[in-house]
């Protein structure tokens, strides 16, 4: 796989966006059921940072740096969190998370559970029938791409790997922020996030790096078990050509920034 990109993608509801080092495209299938392609390069390189606990962060920006120009380039592509129960989602997990902290559950247990809540919602943003369908395209999309070979709807590097990683890293933060004084929880709290952030996608690097370490394979089972019993299904041949398209306009764009 050498002289292959390196390729990250996102499902929608009506479509998949592909990542390139330098570029992306959106492919979906309209309302009237006809393929509609855009492909523009990155206006932030994340790959450009490499330092160690920077270069995770650096990456999850840009990756989300895309999605405002997948909407302005193709306004007819639907993100998985426009949908009205993610937010309402967001709202339920903090009212609990904050029951919770006045409960008299034990601290270790409060911040897990908590751990818990915080990633519900994108979860959630991935419970529908399309999109879990289109989630398994981009998989086998870019897995086969990638190894030469037809692959299976999970893929290895799929975002879902860093729920085992942040979980542990965000309960063991949390936890460690009850010790400062009540006033400075919430400041505490919100570096808890970014430092967990940044430590989930370190250990991923690390678990992509040891795939056959016992601790990698325990952190990486809650991922394994979300794509394949929730977060992807087996996509139809229509939807597998979304993936497709996405996939061979990135490729195209890339291989022009590159000549």
């Amino acid at each position: 796989m050498s002289d292959k990109l390196r390729l990250g993608g996102m499902a929608l509801p009506n479509g998949v966006l592909v990542h390139g080092p330098r570029s992306w495209a959106c492919a979906i299938r309209t309302d009237e059921g006809e393929i509609k392609v855009v492909a523009r390069p990155k206006r932030l390189i994340g790959s450009n940072v490499s330092r160690p606990w920077l270069r995770g962060p650096a990456r999850l920006a840009e990756a989300f740096a895309v999605l405002p120009a997948v909407k302005r380039y193709l306004p007819e592509a639907r993100l998985p969190l426009e949908r009205k129960s993610v937010a309402a989602s967001m709202i339920a997990g903090s009212a609990l998370l904050g029951l919770l902290r006045r409960s008299r559950l034990n601290e270790a247990t409060t911040e897990l559970v908590g751990g818990a809540l915080s990633i519900a919602p994108a979860v959630l943003s991935l419970r529908s029938g399309s999109l879990t369908a289109y989630h398994g395209a981009e998989h086998i999309a870019i897995g086969s791409y990638e190894h030469g070979e037809p692959r299976a709807k999970e893929h290895e590097r799929c975002g879902s790997h860093l729920v085992g990683p942040l979980l542990a890293t965000t309960a063991v933060g949390n936890l460690l922020s009850t010790r400062v004084p009540e006033r400075f929880r919430p400041a505490a709290r919100l570096a808890v996030s970014a430092v967990a952030i940044a430590a989930s996608t370190e250990l991923f690097g690390w678990m992509q790096a040891n795939p056959d370490r016992l601790l990698a394979r325990a952190l990486a089972r809650p991922g394994h078990e979300l794509q394949h019993r929730l977060a992807t299904s087996e996509p139809s041949a229509d939807q597998l050509a979304v993936a497709e398209a996405a996939l061979a306009a990135c490729l195209e764009l890339e291989g022009e920034i590159r000549t």
